[in-house]
């Protein structure tokens, strides 16, 4: 008959072993990250992006291919690396339902760290779709699955050759002084539409649903929860500080609106005209 004192001891020896056995696992998967790393041959290229020429260091010569339109020879004003532990990462915050290969990963994995060294550039990463008219780039953002860029495929029917798509999905926006500009990038949505082009801001519009078009401007204080939601955030206190300064100059130099919209096309003619 085993007595409470033994019965504590088995427990204690199977909880060390468990510790044990975690601290190995742990350690196994560590050195098949650090052998991943050593046994890929790093491909290195410069992009300019927001007019800032970076250093790329990457894994998968797909990250290559995929930035081919922002290629420059020019001297990188800063540098970025991906290895397989930043992989790893973007892989453990997806969506398990999704079966990402690790070299769209490292697109992800790019772009993050891309985003935060812009953010010494004055230039901020943002979720939504930029269309530019006549010269003028205007950025429709909202919640995902709410028509950014169902509206503005309307404009590009609306008015043909007079738009163009700076970004459908993840523009970046640089704040210079007294205004911003929207700069186009490979990152751009499932439909793959964007442009190698800065464009002069000239609104920033949030969208909802609605049966009746309509469009009223909006504060600065009302729209920045929405701003700050679709900005780029990130985890390091300090950068996260930057894009929260960046967000303040962005809506004092920005006009800001509110559009209730529906799919057809007078919500593109309704949109226009409210922001002239």
């Amino acid at each position: 008959m085993h007595t409470h004192s033994s019965i504590f001891s088995h427990l204690e020896q199977d909880i060390a072993f468990s510790k044990k056995l975690c601290y190995i696992k742990s350690v196994v998967k560590f050195s098949k990250i650090v052998k991943e790393e050593k046994a890929l041959e790093e491909i290195r290229f410069t992009v300019k992006l927001a007019d800032v020429p970076i250093g790329v260091s990457v894994l998968y010569d797909t990250t290559k291919r995929f930035c081919r339109e922002y290629l420059t020879g020019e001297e990188p004003s800063f540098s970025v690396a991906v290895t397989p532990a930043d992989i790893l990462s973007e892989r453990q915050k997806a969506d398990p339902a999704y079966h990402f290969s690790d070299a769209y990963l490292e697109t992800l994995a790019l772009y993050r760290k891309i985003a935060a060294g812009l953010l010494d550039y004055q230039t901020l990463l943002f979720h939504g779709s930029v269309v530019a008219v006549d010269g003028q780039a205007y950025l429709f953002t909202a919640k995902s699955g709410t028509g950014k860029s169902t509206h503005t495929r309307l404009w590009r029917e609306l008015f043909g050759s007079r738009a163009v798509m700076v970004n459908d999905d993840k523009p970046l926006l640089r704040i210079e002084d007294e205004r911003a500009v929207a700069c186009g990038t490979p990152w751009n949505g499932k439909h793959r539409l964007s442009t190698n082009i800065a464009v002069p801001l000239k609104a920033i519009c949030i969208l909802e649903r609605s049966v009746e078009n309509h469009i009223e401007p909006v504060t600065a204080r009302k729209a920045w929860p929405m701003l700050l939601q679709q900005s780029s955030r990130p985890s390091d206190p300090g950068k996260l500080a930057q894009t929260m300064c960046l967000i303040d100059r962005l809506s004092a130099n920005v006009k800001l609106y509110r559009l209730g919209c529906n799919m057809e096309q007078s919500a593109a003619i309704t949109a226009y005209e409210g922001m002239q």
